[in-house]
């Protein structure tokens, strides 16, 4: 058994140590328990170890780097790493350093600015004594006045203060009900009219493209008859109705079948 209150000052931190060490669903304790080959249990401000003494000795480190702000998955990548240089003969004989991770610490501490301080000149003479409250009250008058006098005239200063806002949020109220400045469209429209100037030289650059292209031709310019096809000519039907009627006159004609006797 080993506390792990000692380690540690604040009982926050060591809440939130003792959080880590046991992990999300108890993930990084299972972990632990498979690497060392230990049973480790943790209870309150105490973590309990059963195994092997290589395993517990491993599991005492483990636990004391997580109470000194050591994250336990440090040292699970270590041991995972240990345990795959062990299956390799060749290297038994051999330091396992330079395949070992080393992780450096990320959160160190900056070093603030210094704020630049502007040296004043030296005077040998004392600054000058500020007014007291006394001599403020007599310059002003107010040292003479009587006490129901003096908060009448502080009623009246904060009425006046007051006064002053509420104009002021009045003000700020109205502003989002006035209508923006509309564009006089009548005046517009006449400026337009009466602007007579024209651009003469885009007006014969206009009229040249016109002059200098040749209409195309179209349907109604174009010879009717090229439009009929000899299909759609009078002359075709007219003898095609004669050949008609010559083949209707032959097949009306009684044909004599008889043989002579």
């Amino acid at each position: 058994d080993k506390k792990t209150k000692k380690a540690v000052v604040s009982t926050q931190s060591t809440g939130k140590r003792r959080q880590r060490l046991v992990g999300p669903n108890s993930n990084t304790l299972k972990a632990l328990e498979l690497l060392t080959e230990c049973y480790i249990k943790v209870q309150g401000s105490t973590v309990a170890a059963l195994g092997p003494y290589k395993g517990i000795k491993q599991v005492r480190n483990i636990v004391m780097d997580t109470m000194n702000n050591i994250h336990p998955i440090y040292n699970i990548k270590i041991l995972m790493t240990k345990r795959e240089l062990m299956r390799d003969p060749a290297l038994a004989n051999e330091s396992w350093d330079r395949f070992l991770p080393k992780f450096k610490k990320k959160n160190v501490q900056t070093k603030k600015p210094k704020k630049q301080v502007v040296k004043k000149k030296y005077t040998p003479f004392p600054p000058p004594q500020q007014p007291s409250k006394i001599d403020l009250q007599i310059e002003s008058g107010e040292y003479f006045m009587k006490e129901h006098e003096r908060r009448q005239k502080k009623n009246e200063e904060k009425g006046q203060a007051q006064s002053l806002k509420n104009s002021q949020k009045k003000k700020e109220k109205e502003a989002a009900f006035v209508a923006p400045k509309e564009e006089n469209i009548v005046a517009k429209t006449l400026d337009k009219e009466n602007d007579n100037s024209v651009d003469i030289d885009a007006l014969k650059k206009k009229l040249k493209k016109k002059k200098f292209k040749t209409p195309a031709p179209t349907t109604s310019d174009a010879n009717p008859d090229s439009l009929i096809s000899p299909t759609q000519s009078d002359e075709p039907v007219k003898k095609k109705k004669k050949k008609r009627k010559a083949e209707v006159a032959v097949s009306a004609e009684p044909v004599d079948t008889a043989e002579p006797v």
